[in-house]
C-alpha cells in the first residue's frame, strides 16, 4: 500500500532563512537562495550553455524543496535566446509544502519581480498533495515540471527517463542520510545520459566514494557562501554500470504520425503529438469523431479508491490529475469541451463498504480536495434527494461530453492534422522505416514512420497481436427525460450512475453484457439501469415501469478491455522476433523484449477512457520523443501491450 504524504512544516530561522524542523536543516544557504541555486546548479552543470541547440534538456533533481533551483532553471531557460525547445524537470520530494505554505514562502524570500511571477505560476498550477507522479506544463509545454511526490529511495529507482544534468541537492547528508546512500546513486547511474553532468553543495567523503563507485568522476571546486567546497563532475564509468540504456528519441526523417481511431484515445494522441510539432493523419472509419464507445453524451470522471491502492487505483489517480490540467489548457486555448465540475459522489454498497472505505481513506490521509468522506445528511444535501447509504465526494470529479472533448483535442491541434474519414484500415506493413497503412482493397491510404493504433476492438487485428486478448463489453444507457425523475445537484455513482446533464436529461446506466453484439435498445437494458440506480437513489424506486421502459431513449456502445482490465498503451513488442528467441527471453523482463519501432498502441481503456486517454497520449508522446515518462516504470509495465507476450514467454508457451 503506498504510505500516506506527509507535507512539509514552514519554518524559519531567526535570520529568515526557511528551515525544515523534521531535518533540522536549512532549505538554503543564508547567504541566498536564488544565488546559490545559480552558483551551485546552474554554473555547476555549466549551463545554460550545454542545453543550447538541443531539442530536449532533461534536469533531474533529488528534493524538490521550496523549488528555487526549478525557478530559477526555468527563469535561465527564459533569458537564453538560443534555449533547448523543450526543458524537462524532474524531481522528487517526499514533503512538499501545502500551496498556502509555498506561497508564504516565496512571498517571504523571492523579490525579483521577474522570478515573482514564476513562482505565482508555480504555486497557480501545485498539485494535490497525493503521491505519485505529477505532470504540470509550462511555456505551452516547452518547460515540463514532473514532480514525484513520495520517498526518493522508492521512486528513483521507477523513473524512465534520460538524464542530462543531475541536481544533487537533499538536505545536508548528516541530516537526511537516506538521500545520499549508494543506492540513490546506482538509481541516478541508471538514468545518466551521455556527457551527463552533476553538482551538489556537499563535499562529504562518503558522497564522494558513493559518486565513483556508480560511474561518476568528481572534481572538488570552491563551494558558495560560507562552505569552503562543492563537487561536480560528469557520468564517465569505466566498467558497465547498468543493465539498460536510458530511453532515446525514436530516429525519423520525418516528424508524421498516422493515428487509426478518432475517438478518446486517438484524439488525445492527435493532441499530444501536435503539441510537440508533429504532423498527424488521422484515419477514422466512421464520418466523424467520437462515434463509438466515445459518442456516449456523457461520461463521468473521478480517482479510483481501492483499499489496498492497487495498480489500477494509481494509474487512475495520475490519470485523473493529467486530464484535469490537460483539459484546463484547451480551455485555456479557447478549446473549451462541455462539462459539469462541480463535484461527483460515489456511494457505498452497503454498511461494510462504507466502514471499509472510511478506513481505507483515514489510513492514505489524503488532502480533502482530492477526496472527503461524506455522512449520508451530507450526501443527501449534495446530491439533493434522499441516499440509500453515506459515501465520499470528489470535489473535482464530474460529467463531460467525450464528442465535445475530441473535437476540443482536434481543434487544438490545427493545421497540423489531417483528418480523413470513411477510411476503414484493414493493415499495417512497414518497409525500409515507414509504416503504409492499407484497406481492405491493397489500397495503400497513408505512409509515416511512426503509427498509433488507436481503434479499440480493431487494434489487434491491424497490428497483427497474438497476444492481446481483449474483449467487448456491451454497455446500454438510459436517458430519462426532463421531469421525468428528480433533478439531481450533482452526478452520483455506486452500482450503478445517474448524470444531471446541461439539457435537463438524467442519464443512467451501463449495463455490462459481456461478448454480446445485440446494437438494439432492450426494454431490460432499462430496466436494469433504473433499478440499479435505485438502490443508490430510492427516489428513482418505480419511477419507470416495463412498458414506459420499452419506449425510453438511450444508446448502446461496445467497450473493449483485457482480461485484466487494464489498457494497453505503448511500443508495441515485435512478436516475431520474440518468438523466435523464446528460450533466452523465457526470463524476461519488459525493457528485454524486442520492439517493433515507430509501432504503437492506445486502447482498451474499457469505461475508463475519460481519465486514462490523456495520460496514456503522453506516455506515448514521450516514448517517441525520448522524454522523461510521465508516471512510474512499473505501471508503465502494467499497461504495456506486451505484458501478454511477456507472460506467454515466463510460462514457456512459446517457442
Amino acid at each position: 500500500m503506498t504510505d500516506p504524504l506527509i507535507p512539509a512544516t514552514l519554518a524559519f530561522r531567526d535570520n529568515g532563512t526557511p528551515f525544515s524542523p523534521l531535518y533540522d536543516d536549512i532549505y538554503h544557504s543564508a547567504v541566498g537562495g536564488l544565488e546559490q541555486s545559480q552558483y551551485v546548479f546552474l554554473r555547476g552543470n555549466a549551463l545554460p550553455d550545454r542545453w543550447q541547440g538541443r531539442r530536449i534538456f532533461t534536469v533531474l533533481e533529488t528534493g524538490f524543496g521550496m523549488g528555487i533551483n526549478f525557478l530559477t532553471t526555468w527563469a535561465a531557460w527564459r533569458a537564453d535566446p538560443a534555449r533547448c525547445e523543450r526543458l524537462h524537470f524532474v524531481s522528487t520530494e517526499k514533503h512538499p509544502f501545502t500551496p498556502a505554505d509555498l506561497r508564504s514562502v516565496y512571498a517571504k524570500t523571492i523579490s525579483d519581480p521577474s522570478l515573482a511571477a514564476l513562482a505565482l505560476e508555480l504555486t497557480g498550477a501545485w498539485p494535490m498533495l497525493v503521491p505519485g507522479t505529477h505532470r504540470l506544463e509550462f511555456e505551452e509545454g516547452r518547460v515540463t515540471l514532473t514532480l514525484v511526490f513520495g520517498d526518493a529511495t522508492q521512486s528513483l529507482p521507477t523513473l524512465r527517463l534520460r538524464a542530462d544534468a543531475f541536481y544533487l541537492d537533499g538536505f545536508a547528508p548528516a541530516r537526511n542520510p537516506e538521500l545520499w546512500t549508494l543506492a540513490i546513486f546506482k538509481a541516478l547511474a541508471r538514468l545518466a545520459g551521455e556527457g551527463a553532468t552533476f553538482s551538489t553543495y556537499s563535499s562529504a567523503g562518503d558522497v564522494k566514494r558513493a559518486l565513483t563507485q556508480c560511474g561518476f568522476e568528481y572534481r572538488k571546486v570552491e563551494g558558495f557562501g560560507w562552505k569552503r567546497a562543492m563537487l561536480a563532475g560528469h557520468f564517465a564509468p569505466r566498467w558497465r554500470v547498468r543493465r539498460y540504456e536510458p530511453p532515446a528519441p525514436l530516429a525519423v526523417d520525418e516528424r508524421h504520425a498516422i493515428v487509426i481511431g478518432a475517438g478518446l484515445a486517438g484524439c488525445a494522441v492527435i493532441e499530444r503529438l501536435a503539441a510537440r510539432g508533429w504532423r498527424i493523419t488521422s484515419l477514422e472509419r466512421h464520418a466523424s469523431v467520437a462515434q463509438d464507445a466515445s459518442g456516449n453524451p456523457a461520461g463521468v470522471f473521478h480517482p479510483m479508491i481501492s483499499r489496498d491502492d492497487s495498480v489500477a487505483s494509481r494509474i487512475t489517480r495520475a490519470g485523473f490529475f493529467y486530464a484535469l490540467g490537460r483539459w484546463a489548457a484547451l480551455e485555456r486555448l479557447g478549446h473549451k469541451p462541455l462539462r459539469g465540475d462541480s463535484g461527483l459522489l460515489q456511494i457505498a454498497a452497503n454498511d461494510e463498504e462504507a466502514r471499509l472505505m472510511s478506513e481505507a481513506l483515514a489510513a492514505f490521509g489524503y488532502p480533502s480536495d482530492y477526496v472527503t468522506p461524506v455522512s449520508r445528511t451530507e450526501a443527501q444535501r449534495l446530491a439533493g434527494m434522499p441516499l440509500a447509504q453515506k459515501g465520499w465526494l470528489f470535489p473535482h470529479g464530474g460529467w463531460i461530453d467525450p464528442a465535445s472533448l475530441c473535437a476540443a483535442q482536434c481543434a487544438a491541434a490545427g493545421a497540423q492534422l489531417e483528418r480523413r474519414f470513411g477510411v476503414d484500415v484493414a493493415r499495417i506493413e512497414q518497409a525500409e522505416h515507414q509504416w503504409t497503412v492499407f484497406d481492405a482493397a491493397g489500397h495503400a491510404l497513408a505512409r509515416a514512420p511512426v503509427v498509433i493504433v488507436a481503434s479499440a476492438h480493431d487494434a489487434a487485428r491491424i497490428a497483427g497481436l497474438q497476444h492481446a486478448p481483449t474483449r467487448s463489453i456491451r454497455g446500454q444507457l438510459t436517458l430519462l427525460p426532463r421531469g421525468s425523475v428528480p433533478p439531481l445537484f450533482m452526478p452520483v455513482i455506486g452500482e450503478g450512475y445517474a448524470v444531471p446533464l446541461s439539457d435537463g436529461l438524467t442519464l443512467t446506466g451501463a449495463t455490462y453484457d459481456l461478448d454480446d453484439p445485440d446494437p438494439s435498445l432492450r426494454a431490460a437494458g432499462h430496466l436494469e439501469n433504473l433499478e440499479r440506480v435505485a438502490q443508490m437513489l430510492p427516489a428513482f424506486s418505480g419511477m419507470v415501469d416495463s412498458a414506459r421502459a420499452a419506449s425510453l431513449p438511450g444508446r448502446v456502445a461496445f467497450r473493449c478491455v483485457t482480461s485484466d482490465r487494464l489498457p494497453m498503451i505503448g511500443n508495441f513488442a515485435d512478436e516475431d522476433a520474440a518468438t523466435r528467441d523464446a528460450q533466452r527471453l523465457r526470463g524476461a523482463w519488459p525493457l528485454d523484449l524486442p520492439r517493433t519501432d515507430g509501432l504503437y498502441g492506445a486502447f482498451a481503456y474499457g469505461s475508463r477512457g475519460l481519465v486514462w486517454a490523456a495520460l496514456g497520449a503522453e506516455l506515448i508522446a514521450s516514448q517517441i520523443e525520448g522524454e522523461p515518462w510521465p508516471l512510474e516504470r512499473d505501471l508503465a509495465e502494467d499497461i504495456d501491450p506486451a505484458r501478454f507476450l511477456l507472460r506467454a514467454l515466463r510460462q514457456g508457451a512459446l517457442g
